[in-house]
């Protein structure tokens, strides 16, 4: 499985961004997606996680009703809509294959990670 994430960069606080991952090698449709981040310093922490068919999501309290996470099974796609950012958002964010076809929230639930794409939120 290979995931390529994209569509990071320097923001200012309060505006937007569009996190895209692409994933390839696996039936995509078949397994949950999430994403996580990582802040200088800082361990891994989850962020949004979506369902195999796209009917559930769940999100961290830090992100929830600022950020969206949604997929094209299509085209084997999963993105992160981050609205309204804030200079705590500053982080590598990752995109993850679950092991299974549900919502699930920690690391050790997902196997499968891209190489992370980094987002700057300046004050």
């Amino acid at each position: 499985v290979q995931l390529q994430a994209s569509g990071g960069g320097l923001v200012q606080a309060g505006g937007s961004l569009r996190l895209s991952c692409a994933a390839s090698g696996r039936t995509f449709s078949n397994y949950g997606m999430g994403w996580f981040r990582q802040a200088p310093g800082k361990e891994r922490e989850f962020v949004a996680a979506i369902s195999r068919s796209g009917g559930s999501t769940k999100y961290a309290e830090a992100v929830k009703g600022r950020f969206t996470i949604s997929r094209n099974n299509g085209k084997n796609m999963v993105y992160l809509q981050m609205n309204s950012l804030k200079p705590e958002d500053t982080a590598v964010y990752y995109c993850a294959v679950s092991f299974g076809p549900d919502v699930r929230t920690t690391t050790h639930d997902y196997g499968y990670w891209g190489q992370g794409t980094r987002v700057t939120v300046s004050s």
